[in-house]
Parts: C-alpha cells; structure tokens; sequence
C-alpha cells in the first residue's frame, strides 16, 4: 500500500511538472489538460481529472489520492519546450520509456533554457520589423529606421522585463521607444512614412500566439482560460496603443 502511494506520488509530481512546463511556455490550456490525461491514463490512472488555467493546475485522482495544486506565476512563449514535452508524453503513453525515465527528462527540459542570446533576438527581431514594413508596402528608404526602431524597441522590452518583471509596463516602454524614434526619424528627415515604421516595428511585440491561444480555448470550451488569455492579449494590445498614441501627441 505504501508502495503504491508512493509510485502514484511520483505519477502526480511528473504530470503536474508537465502541464506546468507547459502553461508557462504558452500553451493552449486544453492541450495541457489532454497531454496530462493521457499520461496519466498510460499509468492506469483511468480516474484522474485535471483543471488547467494559465495561473493554476488541479490534479485529483479522486478518492484514493489528496488533489494537488500548482500555482503558475509567469509564462513566456517557448514553442521548443511544448514540443518536447509532447515528445516525452508521446513516448511515454506509447511505453518507450518508463515513468522515471519521463520525469527525469521533464526536470531536465524545465532547467534548459532554450532561447537565442539576447543579442540575436535583438537582430531577429530588427529584422523582421524591416521586412514587415515592405509587406505593408514601405519604402526601401525606410527600411534601416524599421529595423533600428524594432531592435531597440525589443531590447528595451528585454532590459525594462528584466528590472521590473512587469509586462504591462515594458511593453509600454518599449513601445514609447518605437514611437519616439519613428517620430523624430521621419521629424529630421531620415524617414517618411512615419505610420509604417510604427506599424511594423511593433509587429515583433503584438501578441499574435496569446491571441491565438485564447481563440482557441474558447472553441474547446475553455472559457474563464480563453477570456484570461484574451485579458492579457487585451493589456498588451493596450500598452502598445497607449504608448504610440503618447508620442503621436507631440
């Protein structure tokens, strides 16, 4: 008996582990509740039910197990940890590998930190910001303010995130740099069309995926996930308008 506590322990804590990985590298809430069902059931855990939210988890095995809980408090768009833990629970339901083995490589995918350096974000980022302002149809001739302004804009966003770990107000910053430098760029002739660098030095910090998320549970039925993610969409959206809108009163 408390072999099998134990074990069912071990199952709960590799679970929880993936659906936390998983919500705090922005995926959507539906998936994570079926990625950890499902591995659950490969236990024979044909009981357990599960409640995700992009700020929580529930796990309860019913009668036999105490329910836990984790509390997520940050989340970030990271699509390589998604696919790996997709991987593990594929490999896991399929029996290639066994519950420790899934668990260990679960704590491994959590303390990796897959991002790009800072500095080719940045790059990424610039150039990106450029190549949206000719899709929006700009000039070549305002093609280096499109990539100034979105690669400072995104490094602003980066160091501002850092200091302050508030979203909110490092999106606004960075999206008072953009402005300021597509304002006095186009203010001292180096740009001329000051609503498409605006436009598309922004794109890099538009929450596109968040948007999508929130679409998405709301059509599997997710509702109080879907409507959060929207929020949050909605505050980002928000802190861009409201910084551009700042530096278009000058």
């Amino acid at each position: 008996m408390v072999l099998q506590e134990a074990d069912n322990e071990l199952t709960i804590d590799c679970l929880l582990l993936a659906g936390r990985i998983m919500i705090e590298s922005g995926a959507e809430t539906y998936r994570v509740e079926d990625t950890m069902l499902r591995m659950a059931k490969s236990q024979k855990m044909t009981n357990a039910q599960c409640y995700a939210t992009p700020t929580g988890i529930i796990f309860s095995l019913g009668k036999t197990q105490p329910t836990r809980i984790t509390s997520i408090s940050k989340r970030v768009t990271d699509l390589q940890k998604i696919a790996l833990v997709n991987s593990v629970s594929r490999r896991l339901t399929s029996h290639m590998i066994t519950l420790e083995e899934a668990y260990d490589e679960l704590k491994s995918i959590q303390k990796t930190n897959y991002f790009l350096p800072t500095y080719l974000q940045v790059l990424a980022a610039a150039l990106a910001s450029g190549c949206f302002l000719i899709m929006f149809q700009g000039g070549w001739s305002d093609f280096p303010i499109a990539c100034l302004a979105g690669g400072l804009g995104f490094l602003v966003l980066v160091i501002i995130n850092h200091l302050t770990k508030v979203k909110f107000f490092s999106e606004f910053t960075a999206s008072l740099a953009i402005g300021f430098i597509a304002f006095f760029s186009e203010k001292y002739g180096y740009g001329t069309e000051i609503d498409k660098i605006i436009i598309s030095s922004v794109m890099p910090l538009v929450p596109g995926i968040l948007i999508t998320n929130a679409v998405r549970d709301l059509m599997a039925g997710h509702f109080m996930s879907g409507m959060a993610k929207g929020a949050e969409a909605f505050l980002t959206a928000f802190a861009i308008g409201a910084a551009i809108a700042v530096t278009l009163g000058f």
